[in-house]
């Protein structure tokens, strides 16, 4: 069923609420793929109703060439959710419908979360997410809300978004889904040539490199090591590499034994920038 109507996807709502029926809210961009899909089967383990979003959402881009060359394809994403599962709720609003009159994004205080990384390197680009997720979750109300670790940053941020906003839903993460040759599932491998898809596995291998080593290396040798991976690729240049204890996403120094740690890693193919994560312990 596709809604793109407040008040239409309210009623509904509202209904399969009044049959004490489970919601989860999906959000996305569109431009959907199999990382996608494993999302709302995910969510399917723990509610009755998924409803996904369709909402290429413009307070969170930094530079509006991104935003226009954004690919938008409803039809195929509205099939691709139908045939997985009938019983998905689509909803695509206008951008009328998400912001009123009123598109700029709110000031959130996310603290240490959205200071380094990619918060560093897509300045702004946080408090459009902030912005728009807060003003779904008041328009779908729905139970639980489901996202990928992929983008474990922005994971971490929607908590952080319930915890300043007290509205009234569960934030579950779910494992990134990986191509064959570990290279995460993302809208952008789209833009990729095969040639290029096969160079961007070399993202995984440097986060796989960085788990194998965290025991046994500093912080500080593992980060030469990875960097010494990119510095001469023909293809693949490096934006950032950082390990990070979960708690804060303050990059490390060095470790601490009580802590959880991840590697965070951003680089460019041509124009096309691709992102991933990793736990290390």
């Amino acid at each position: 069923m596709n809604i793109s109507n407040n008040t239409a996807l309210q009623e509904q709502i509202q209904d399969l609420k009044a049959h004490e029926k489970i919601i989860g809210l999906v959000p996305t961009m569109g431009a959907l793929h199999e990382g996608h899909i494993s999302l709302v089967n995910f969510a399917y383990q723990y509610c009755d109703i998924v409803v996904v979003s369709i909402f290429v959402n413009p307070t969170q881009f930094n530079n509006s060439g991104d935003l226009e060359k954004y690919p938008r394809n409803f039809e195929k994403d509205y099939q691709l959710l139908i045939s997985n599962n009938p019983k998905t709720i689509v909803y695509t609003p206008s951008i009328n419908h998400v912001y009123g009159k009123d598109v700029k994004a709110e000031d959130f205080d996310f603290g240490s979360i959205v200071t380094f990384m990619e918060g560093q390197y897509r300045q702004g680009h946080f408090n459009g997410v902030g912005t728009v997720l807060k003003r779904l979750f008041a328009i779908v109300k729905p139970h639980k809300a489901f996202f990928g670790e992929k983008d474990f940053q922005q994971l971490q941020l929607v908590k952080k978004l319930i915890e300043i906003t007290k509205q009234p839903v569960e934030v579950i993460g779910c494992p990134t889904l990986r191509m064959s040759n570990g290279l995460a599932e993302s809208s952008r491998n789209y833009r990729l040539t095969p040639a290029e898809v096969e160079e961007a596995s070399l993202i995984y291998k440097a986060l796989f490199q960085a788990k194998t080593m965290f025991e046994d290396f500093t912080i500080s040798e593992i980060k030469t090591s990875i960097q010494d991976l990119f510095k001469n690729h023909q293809v693949l240049k490096l934006e950032y590499f950082e390990i990070a204890p979960t708690s804060t996403l303050v990059p490390a120094q060095t470790k601490k034994t009580h802590l959880d740690y991840r590697a965070f890693i951003a680089a460019y193919i041509r124009d096309v920038r691709l992102i991933d994560n990793l736990a290390l312990n």
